[in-house]
């Protein structure tokens, strides 16, 4: 079998001379005897290069920018801790994320808070840990923030505004287009911006936009920067996240440097020479750095081939929620050669718990590894315990060393907040 698919694994993977998987110098069947499986494996390495490819690509072109990583894609504490180590700053979506943020080291003046829906407890933390930015979705935010704020001091915002780019990408995971949940239409923004430029206790610094999640074409991201510009100009412009990762052979997403080529060239074109940029880099950030480990546990040739894991819509909610392709290798048999088409299905009792569908592998034996890659974003962080599922362990390689920053779940876990 030819080894195609290592492209689609962080640069290093390799295969022994047995047919097994070596993931950040670490083979495969090594990584199942000592964490188990299923397991979301990280290579730490391939991790900080991503940080720091776009950290380094964006001073290029503006130098008064700075990148903040979209926790949401991946918020463990040990994945935060490497953007920070790597000069990188955090967006955060939620009081929990905000306290996994400053677990992490995070100097607070780097966060950046997001949310339709914020909490008065959540904008309390944001308020009580200093944050840097609070991103207002509507005036409610804004009536919360002037009962927290102390008397003499403000905190600093950025207005979110609806762009009303229509993206190319999975209707779950647009939000630029006019009727998003996210954000305010220009008029209402205006509206927004003039309140809060009248208030003691709340300092307009900024607008924001978001075109959406797993967007491939770079402009469509940028198309978000003119919209911006017509509200006037602001110390701060966030021009969001939302480049595409790669999951399959067939998807070609921009490069970090494609990408912020298109998105630099609209700021030039809109925005003042003297703003501060802001890019929130989420899913490209992180996706290719990982891949889940999982045990086969049935094989079932019937009316169609099912091959079934020890986890599933569990462990990765991507398939379910907006069809995401993946592709996968048997991490021990690299070397044999594809003969049958199999449905990968995971072990939840529900019919759309589908992984992968369709999929040519060898023929498929009860106890192999199944091997997944491109699953850094939005796996660990969408976990779940349906069906008393444990959600599975977070492990960090590098150097033929792998180290668990997250353990798997126990089965006191499932009962610990029960009263």
């Amino acid at each position: 079998m030819t080894h195609g698919i290592l492209e689609l694994f962080p640069t290093g993977t390799s295969v022994d001379s047995d047919g097994t998987l070596r993931f950040a110098g670490c083979r495969a069947d090594d990584l199942a005897r000592e964490f188990g499986t299923p397991a979301i494996v990280v290579d730490e390495r391939a991790l900080r290069a991503r940080a720091r490819e776009y950290r380094d690509e964006l001073a290029a072109r503006w130098p008064n920018a700075r990148v903040v990583f979209a926790s949401k894609a991946f918020p463990a504490t040990a994945v935060q801790r490497v953007m920070v180590e790597e000069g990188i700053g955090l967006d955060v979506a939620g009081g929990g994320e905000i306290l996994s943020a400053l677990r992490a080291g995070v100097d607070p003046a780097l966060l950046v808070m997001h949310g339709n829906a914020k909490s008065t407890e959540e904008l309390k933390i944001a308020v009580d840990a200093g944050l840097g930015l609070v991103v207002v979705d509507n005036e409610n935010d804004v009536d919360r923030l002037e009962q927290l704020v102390p008397e003499g001091r403000t905190q600093n915002v950025l207005v979110r505004i609806v762009p009303g780019v229509e993206s190319s990408t999975h209707a779950h995971v647009q939000t630029g287009q006019i009727g998003s949940k996210f954000g305010l239409t220009v008029p209402a923004a205006r509206e927004l911006i003039a309140r809060i430029e009248a208030s003691p206790r709340v300092t307009m610094r900024g607008v924001h936009a978001h075109v959406g999640s797993q967007i491939m074409d770079p402009a469509e991201l940028a198309a978000a920067v003119a919209p911006l510009a017509t509200l006037g100009e602001f110390p701060v412009y966030d021009l969001g996240g939302g480049l595409g990762a790669r999951y399959t052979y067939d998807e070609h997403p921009a490069s970090v440097a494609e990408y912020l080529d298109a998105l630099i060239a609209a700021a030039r074109e809109h925005l003042p020479a003297s703003a501060e940029l802001i890019i929130e880099p989420g899913r490209s950030m992180v996706n290719a750095s990982a891949m889940t480990l999982y045990t086969i546990t049935t094989v079932k040739r019937d009316a169609r081939n099912f091959v079934a894991v020890d986890g599933g819509m569990g462990d990765n909610l991507e398939v379910a929620l907006f069809e995401q392709r993946y592709e996968a290798a048997l991490a021990a048999r690299m070397d044999d050669e594809p003969e049958e088409d199999a449905t990968i299905v995971g072990r939840h009792c529900e019919s759309g718990d589908v992984l992968i569908d369709p999929i040519r592998l060898p023929a498929a034996r009860v106890g192999d590894l199944l091997a997944v890659p491109n699953t850094g974003a939005y796996t660990h962080t969408m976990a779940n315990n349906y069906n008393g599922y444990r959600r599975p362990p977070v492990v960090f390689a590098a150097d033929g060393a792998a180290r668990a920053v997250i353990r798997r779940e126990s089965w006191e876990d499932l009962f610990a907040r029960e009263v």
